[in-house]
């Protein structure tokens, strides 16, 4: 109001004696001033894509590349932008589809961020477009301007302005090309165009000093309604930038900036809650390592100890000082152990280690990201003792005689047949002994069946001890025991069964008196086509000392 009520006191004042001073003096500050309207919507415009550019690489180098998108839909909607979009420098659209974010993945070696499901490829710019090529000849050093009109006869003003691609991007985006995009922003004229005619008309009608008043009060304007609010709006993104979420931008109007700096205060309030939850999660996760059964221990890039939790304390016996100072390492004194399962690549299943009187299944390996360089290092030591007692003792019974304590007929069928096979090789000689003990139903018919298993333990007891360490004793079945004599001749497979039958002679169990006979094969006497011959041949030699009256030895012959 104060505007119009100067200029009609401007018209009554100047009249119509020096209409024609005004009006060369309204055509001269008229296209003065639309030259000046020009320039001062293109330097804000270019302010709107720095900040843009800005708010992006913030997004970006926080990790959160999926809300870009959003944004940049967002920004399509303030007014006089009639397009808004972030542009490969191949010209096609970002954001639309996958290619971005598949090479990002591969980059980092994880899957830092979910493909979209729907994806779509447009071609904004094409490779051969002029303006294009001037933007990325500039490599990101100038901004492009340039005015078109549509068939209606509408003018637009299009910025492309390019986004470098900084040092600390390369490790997303790689370091092949000097920027990583470009911004194209497409405003229309209709308002400054307008704003150009209103001022001529003024101008026309209006006085100079009407027209300097006015000049003065538009930048005012322009300074206080545009140039302000966008240097809050990029403050405030400096400060997201730096880590500073809680930040708030004020929101003074109404208008298009007003409603870009409510939108950068939605935008920081999600980032905040996202930040939270992540910091929750890593919460959580060191939760989950600190409480591990397994100990843990993490190194940086450089080698140094940066993570230990209070398992690998406890089954090294070390605090997380010492294995600090000590080095990786140095984990379990054995610094060639340890070089040895990294080079492995923690391949294969994990290395048993016995430390301090415990058994560690012990995983290590060096962790490296996907352009090769090492992220650290990282062992997984698990306490294996008992698991290894119980499969050592399930081995045990697996081929041991419950009542007797030898070596089972399962044991005994695989012993034999290695050393069947030895002695063919090798020429070596292979006795085996066939024990029965004599009238042994008597002893369960008679005496019952308890006083016949302790006779079955007496026998086992002094079959191992007749028997050299490396000698084998099974119990063949029921009341029949075998021995497996390697390297044994005949003549010293006989001298060891009647020692042995000599032995049981003499043992009294509960006052009863036990005997034995015994059969001996020897190969290669007998028994060369197989360890079953053998045992045949020692069999039939026990069969002929029953039959000549037990409590014998007898030895088969070819």
């Amino acid at each position: 109001m104060v505007i119009r009520h100067i200029k009609y006191k401007i018209l009554s004042v100047v009249g119509i004696s020096v209409a024609i001073v005004i009006l060369g003096i309204a055509y001269y500050n008229a296209v003065h001033e639309e030259r000046s309207i020009l320039e001062q919507n293109e330097r804000t415009v270019h302010k709107l894509t720095e900040s843009v550019i800005q708010a992006l690489q913030s997004v970006m180098l926080a990790g959160y590349a999926d809300i870009a998108q959003a944004y940049a839909d967002r920004l399509k909607k303030v007014k006089d932008v009639a397009d808004f979009r972030i542009l490969r420098v191949d010209g096609t659209e970002a954001f639309r589809d996958n290619a971005t974010i598949h090479s990002v993945n591969r980059r980092r070696g994880e899957e830092l961020f979910v493909p979209r499901e729907a994806e779509e490829r447009i071609q904004v710019l094409l490779p051969g477009d002029a303006n294009l090529a001037r933007v990325l000849v500039s490599n990101g050093a100038g901004l492009i301007s340039y005015y078109e009109t549509d068939a209606s006869g509408r003018r637009f003003l299009t910025f492309l302005d390019a986004i470098p691609n900084l040092n600390v991007c390369h490790k997303c985006h790689g370091s092949s090309h000097p920027l990583r995009g470009i911004v194209k922003l497409t405003t229309g004229l209709d308002s400054v165009e307008n704003e150009i005619l209103k001022t001529r008309q003024q101008t026309t009608l209006a006085a100079a000093l009407a027209i300097m008043v006015i000049v003065l009060l538009t930048g005012y304007m322009m300074g206080r309604s545009v140039v302000s609010p966008i240097e809050r709006v990029t403050d405030a993104m400096a400060k997201a930038a730096g880590g500073d979420l809680d930040h708030k931008v004020p929101v003074v109007s109404g208008d298009e900036l007003g409603q870009m700096a409510n939108s950068f205060n939605v935008m920081t309030s999600e980032l905040k809650k996202t930040y939270t939850g992540l910091k929750l999660e890593q919460d959580k996760l060191t939760t989950i390592i600190q409480s591990a059964g397994e100990g843990i221990v993490v190194t940086d890039a450089a080698g140094a100890v940066v993570l230990v939790n209070p398992a690998a304390e406890r089954l090294l016996g070390k605090s997380a000082e010492v294995i600090c100072r000590q080095g990786f390492l140095n984990l379990l004194d054995d610094p060639k152990a340890m070089r040895s399962w990294l080079s492995e690549q923690g391949e294969g299943p994990p290395s048993s280690y016995l430390y301090n009187h415990r058994i560690l299944d012990v995983s290590a390996a060096t962790i490296r990201a996907a352009d090769g360089h090492t992220v650290g290092s990282a062992a997984l030591l698990r306490d294996v003792t008992e698991q290894r007692r119980l499969e050592e003792e399930l081995r045990r019974q697996s081929v041991t005689d419950a009542l007797t304590g030898v070596y089972n007929r399962r044991h005994l069928d695989e012993v034999l047949l290695a050393e069947h096979a030895r002695a063919r090789r090798y020429s070596l000689s292979l006795s085996v002994l066939m024990l029965d003990v004599d009238h042994f139903k008597r002893f369960n018919d008679q005496h019952g069946h308890d006083t016949g298993d302790r006779v079955l333990k007496a026998i086992a007891t002094t079959l191992k001890g007749a028997l050299r360490n490396h000698d084998i004793a099974c119990r063949y079945g029921g009341e029949e025991f075998m021995a497996i004599l390697p390297n044994t001749t005949q003549s010293g497979g006989y001298a060891v069964a009647e020692r042995l039958r000599k032995d049981i002679e003499e043992l009294a169990v509960e006052g009863l008196k036990v005997t034995a006979s015994i059969g001996v094969g020897t190969f290669p006497h007998v028994g060369q086509d197989s360890p079953e011959a053998l045992i045949q041949a020692a069999d039939g030699a026990l069969y002929q000392a029953k039959n000549s009256g037990r409590n014998r030895v007898r030895v088969a012959e070819a």
